[in-house]
């Protein structure tokens, strides 16, 4: 028997014995779970507005909310238990980013908090920052180059 053909063997027997994945499922708790986490987001927003807040000024609270709730629900072990159901979902939105950050610090928090969740909060958000920050500098210079307005 060759090798081709004992590889289409052994494809055809693991898509046999592999349990079929709740695509659909899967679909929906993504959009509720991401839709819930943006609905509460709009609603902080608003919060924010009610207080006096312009639109474009209660972006930035809103999105540092966000981030502190999310780091929350992550050292509390919530959001773990939510992003293994809602994947993408609750993946995605800013909450997702705070997740990142925080995961990798409650890992080695028996270290302390300095050598261990301090020295470990930025291993993700260390290099997001840095692109981040390169790519937004060398947008508003590309910007700068074409129209002149800084």
């Amino acid at each position: 028997m060759d090798e081709s053909r004992r590889i289409e063997q052994y494809q055809s027997l693991v898509k046999r014995m592999s349990p079929k994945r709740p695509v659909l499922r899967n679909v929906l708790w993504a959009f509720f779970a991401g839709g819930v986490i943006s609905l509460a987001g709009q609603g902080i927003m608003w919060w924010f507005e009610r207080q006096g807040m312009s639109a474009q000024a209660a972006a930035s609270p809103t999105t540092v909310v966000l981030i502190g709730i999310g780091a929350l629900v992550t050292g509390l072990g919530w959001y773990d238990r939510l992003a293994k159901r809602a994947g993408m979902g609750a993946i995605l939105p800013i909450t997702g980013f705070a997740n990142a950050m925080v995961a990798p610090a409650m890992e080695f928090k028996s270290e302390g908090l300095i050598m261990g969740v301090g020295a470990r909060l930025f291993t993700i958000a260390g290099p997001v920052l840095v692109y981040g920050m390169t790519a937004a500098f060398l947008v508003a210079l590309l910007r700068y180059l074409i129209t002149g307005v800084a």
